[in-house]
């Protein structure tokens, strides 16, 4: 299976990352798995343009570092949404990458092309914070689910980590990390957690 985290932190070896690399590592402990990460934040993309470009043939018009995110998408089995929480939403890497999917949208509803959709594929959200607020991943639950819909992936229960201040509190909280590894092992032994 071929696992992509798309990180859209802008740190490295952040809280986020340090939470996909554990996920990871749970996912490794299974034969087949492969796993690769992707930093949104040294890429260039540019938002979307709402232009429409991409209506007629399901392709995006802007040629940017989203071309090679395109295929690594369609390529991936399992596919990893990692994010910080910043005003109760996603970063703005993550974001530019899903808004930028709407050609992904166009191919699937306009075109009706649906792409894998007889394959199991998974999506999942990994995402952490700093606050404890009651609805604190409500919106990017949403946007995640939304996305998965366009893409044609199951969407798979979320690991959701809270009270996360500093950049490297994660690594210093076993327990948490222990869950981390434990979500990726069982996403690898039962394909999606629901």
């Amino acid at each position: 299976m071929r696992n992509l985290f798309l990180l859209g932190s802008p740190h490295k070896n952040g809280n986020s990352e340090t939470m996909a690399k554990a996920v990871a590592e749970g996912l490794l402990q299974t034969a087949g798995n492969s796993v690769e990460f992707i930093h949104l934040n040294d890429l260039q993309l540019r938002p979307c343009q709402a232009c429409g470009g991409c209506t007629p043939s399901g392709n995006c018009v802007i040629l940017d570092d989203m071309e090679e995110l395109y295929l690594k998408t369609d390529e991936a089995d399992r596919l990893f949404f990692v994010s910080p929480i910043y005003f109760y939403g996603l970063s703005a890497q993550l974001k530019s990458y899903i808004d930028r999917c709407q050609a992904r949208w166009a191919r699937k509803y306009l075109l009706g092309e649906r792409f894998r959709a007889d394959e199991k594929r998974g999506g999942y959200l990994l995402s952490c914070a700093s606050t404890n607020g009651k609805k604190l991943f409500d919106g990017p639950i949403l946007v995640i689910k939304c996305l998965c819909d366009t893409l044609d992936l199951e969407y798979g229960k979320p690991l959701l980590l809270r009270n996360l201040e500093s950049r490297k509190d994660l690594q210093n909280l076993p327990e948490e990390m222990a869950k981390c590894k434990q979500y990726g092992v069982e996403i690898a032994t039962s394909h999606r957690l629901s």
